[in-house]
């Protein structure tokens, strides 16, 4: 399964940010919407990713205040990426490493969408139910065999 099977699947909503917003702003943006990353944009270009934890540790830093800050100051401004092509098998490990909950999908320079881990568990979860679904049938429909005439038949 790949990147873009979610993208599909979610669609194309997506929830961006200027850098130069005010952290309030995006914060009431994300509470608006129930999203818990925005995708900083600027000139049409991801240039970093606003997720709740990026906001906690503002609050936490400046006693809970957010202290007039701007996106900029506080956005993560090299979030790891893929790509609509990448294997979950290989997003999966990635997002673990670095305590990633949103990634961003990127098709060269432009952004394709922000999968999150809940994306990500959810088509696994989803392939596996699928998977023992056809399996279960595949062995309720097993062909019975003809008995043999050396075996016994019992009844």
């Amino acid at each position: 399964m790949k990147v873009s099977d979610i993208l599909r699947v979610k669609g194309g909503t997506l929830y961006t940010v200027q850098p130069q917003e005010s952290l309030e702003r995006a914060i009431e943006t994300m509470s608006q919407f129930d999203i818990g990353s925005l995708a900083v944009m600027d000139h049409g270009e991801l240039v970093g990713m606003l997720t709740f934890r990026e906001v906690i540790h503002t609050l936490a830093r400046n006693g809970g205040s957010l202290g007039g800050k701007t996106v900029r100051t506080v956005m993560d401004d090299h979030p790891m990426s893929c790509t609509p092509e990448t294997e979950l098998d290989q997003v999966r490990p990635m997002m673990l490493e670095r305590h990633t909950r949103y990634m961003p999908v990127m098709d060269n320079k432009m952004l394709m969408g922000v999968i999150s881990f809940y994306d990500v568990a959810k088509a696994v979860v989803d392939s596996q139910n699928f998977e023992n679904k056809m399996l279960k049938a595949y062995i309720r429909d097993w062909p019975e065999e003809e008995t043999s005439k050396n075996e016994p038949n019992f009844p």
